[in-house]
């Protein structure tokens, strides 16, 4: 299956929350305005250089407000285009389209804004052998199509839920008591052969944890310096992975430490909506 599907009933499920939000008793200002039986021809263009994501969701929104339209995709998911580009062209009811119109937008622009700043942390650290992950750090309802959005970016999921696997933070080794005993305790525990990753301050913690036997482990807020000797102790024998403070201006330093992943929590939190217009063409 290609890392760009996404499920139909996580697309349907965000639309029909926003199109719920937004429409109410419906588009008074077109009903008013636009005759009635009107057609539209738009173009939906880039207004700057942006990596696509959510067009399924703009076609599932045109589907369900004007289902006699016809959207053609110029630009798929995972594309990059130029300030100027087109990503779509739609053909048909005014009022449908009209009414759309900002759903529509709204989406793609928040879903290519993540996939965008995905693609600039993934080119900044290629060559290196490090895999960009996200994390769970992302707007709620939004979840499956922000995870989405990273893997049109070019990174890769990390856990979508809980359930997909152990993760254990400074909380839980406050309340365990210490990072080798909540390793020791979620090793032993039934998980159905879940793999467990400690949370590591420290190249103390990376030690015990270790030994204790976990799976990977996460370093949390390390200098470069320390990430380097993380390397060299664990020596290979399980998966890194960098996390905290991570920045476009250094992420790359991160990389060439030797971790084997880096995740950045930014991509799905703080991602800039990128710059999206509806065009006519001719009305």
């Amino acid at each position: 299956m290609s890392s760009l599907f996404i499920k139909p009933a996580d697309i349907a499920a965000v639309v029909d929350v926003a199109l719920a939000e937004d429409i109410g008793r419906g588009d008074l200002t077109t009903r008013a305005t636009v005759p009635a039986n009107s057609r539209l021809n738009a173009v939906i263009a880039a207004r700057q250089s942006m990596v696509v994501s959510g067009m399924p969701v703009v076609e599932e929104i045109i589907r369900r407000l004007a289902p006699d339209a016809d959207l053609i995709i110029e630009s798929s998911d995972g594309t990059e285009v130029a300030e100027g580009g087109v990503l779509g062209r739609v053909d048909g009811p005014a009022e449908g389209i009209l009414t759309a119109e900002r759903t529509a937008l709204n989406t793609l622009q928040f879903l290519s804004g993540i996939a965008t700043l995905t693609r600039a942390y993934v080119m900044a650290i290629e060559g290196t052998g490090a895999t960009l992950l996200d994390t769970r750090k992302t707007i709620p309802g939004l979840r499956n199509l922000s995870k989405y959005a990273v893997r049109c970016g070019g990174g890769t999921n990390h856990r979508m839920r809980l359930d997909d696997g152990v993760l254990i933070k400074d909380n839980h080794i406050a309340v365990a008591g210490s990072i080798g005993e909540a390793v020791r305790q979620a090793k032993a525990a039934d998980l159905g052969g879940v793999k467990v990753q400690a949370e590591c301050d420290t190249l103390e913690q990376v030690r015990e944890a270790l030994e204790a036997g976990a799976d990977s482990l996460l370093l949390d807020n390390m200098s470069t310096a320390i990430l380097t000797e993380a390397v060299a102790v664990v020596a290979k024998r399980i998966p890194l992975e960098a996390s905290g403070g991570v920045s476009l201006d250094t992420i790359r330093s991160i990389a060439e430490t030797g971790v084997d992943f880096i995740s950045v929590g930014a991509i799905t939190q703080r991602a800039p909506a990128v710059d999206i217009g509806l065009d006519i063409a001719w009305a």
